[in-house]
């Protein structure tokens, strides 16, 4: 599903304004509270918004260190591993991938030390055959979405 210059407006104010109401979004964009709405419903219904959740820092709840590890897996456990994987509440992200690794995830630690950990935890699974992790140490460009939703609504006028 594309989307057009005036979803871009309303995905942006509400990426910069989650808790604005509909009523206060349509007056700043211009459009009938109902036209707001029915956008929204629809970029709801077609999965381009997917929540409305607070972004939460993993730093400020103590887990300052952040970590990538590429994952070898047994042929046929994927399954298996995936569910393993989820059990760990350090492991934020799981992407199956293709070249090298298998899966690729992203962990938090408390410390480096904590590390060794969180990593033991998630090799310490028979499915999972070798990792490779590599430690943050900046993140200078942070998971963004707003200059994709405008190139995309750039495209679709």
């Amino acid at each position: 599903m594309g989307i057009d210059g005036l979803d871009g407006q309303l995905i942006k104010l509400l990426a910069d304004e989650p808790r604005i109401g509909m009523l206060e979004a349509s007056r700043r964009l211009g459009v009938a509270r109902g036209t707001a709405q029915a956008r929204l419903d629809r970029l709801r219904a077609n999965g381009v918004i997917r929540g409305f959740g607070p972004q939460v820092d993993p730093a400020a709840l103590g887990y300052p260190v952040t970590a990538f590890a590429t994952l070898e897996i047994k042929q046929g456990q994927g399954v298996d591993v995936r569910a393993h994987l989820a059990s760990v509440p350090e492991v934020l992200e799981l992407h199956t991938t293709t070249g090298q690794g298998d899966m690729f995830c992203r962990l938090v630690a408390r410390s480096n030390a904590d590390l060794q950990r969180v990593i033991d935890r998630v090799v310490g699974f028979d499915g999972i055959v070798r990792a490779s992790t590599a430690i943050v140490m900046e993140n200078p460009v942070p998971l963004r979405i707003i200059p994709l939703v405008e190139q995309a609504a750039e495209d679709r006028p």
